[in-house]
């Protein structure tokens, strides 16, 4: 048997509790052994993140420190061009063995908007899908995505097979904790102890990120 890799990508501007909380939710429900959170440095699907690349990095590294099985990829980082979730994908399948298996994790809005993503079609050749889904996610499932549902589905995300291929949903418990909400009560003042890991917070401090003046 292979190992089971998860793959999570994001801004992590800043990376929070809500990401890591989730993070470690899929790594328990999935069995995965281990799961890389990959920040991005230019994604094309988003406004350009409010830090460096350099200071996310180091970030998430901190979040992550004592949190096995988490850990960080910075392959992004490295590009000089935006970041597409495919050549990521792409790039780790290189380094893996025949049999391990990909995990992509997304959330509920990023995959109800895979059909504008960057060779789209072919992430189910190099992955199997987790759809991180709160219980108050309620809406319908886009019509470009249906048919895909329906014939890649897997009810049990622990008895998925093969390397890649199935779409699997992953109930999450809900908190409403969003970076730009954190930059916000950064920005203004207001402290976000216990909504970021206290070395994160430490070092927010220390770099003055997120501040009205910036």
């Amino acid at each position: 048997m292979g190992r089971r890799i998860g793959v999570f990508g994001g801004t992590f501007d800043p990376v929070h509790i809500g990401h890591l909380r989730g993070a470690l939710e899929v790594v328990e429900l999935a069995g995965l052994d281990e799961l890389r959170l990959v920040p991005c440095a230019r994604p094309p699907h988003r406004e350009t993140p409010n830090s460096s690349a350099e200071d996310r990095l180091a970030m998430v590294r901190l979040a992550v420190a004592d949190l096995s099985p988490l850990m960080v990829d910075a392959r992004e980082l490295e590009r000089e061009r935006p970041s597409y979730t495919v050549e990521t994908l792409e790039s780790l399948r290189s380094e893996l063995a025949e049999d391990d298996q990909l995990f992509l994790l997304l959330g509920w809005d990023a995959f109800c908007g895979l059909p504008g993503w960057h060779r789209w079609q072919e992430l189910l050749e190099l992955c199997h899908i987790l759809v991180l889904q709160r219980p108050d996610t309620g809406s319908e499932v886009p019509e470009a995505l249906r048919n895909l549902l329906a014939a890649r589905s897997a009810s049990n995300v622990r008895a998925i097979s093969g390397r890649a291929g199935q779409i699997a949903f992953v109930w999450q418990m809900p908190l409403e904790i969003s970076a730009t909400q954190i930059r916000r009560f950064l920005a203004s003042g207001r402290t976000v102890r216990f909504l970021v890991p206290d070395s994160v917070l430490a070092y927010i401090n220390a770099h003055g990120l997120y501040r009205a003046s910036n």
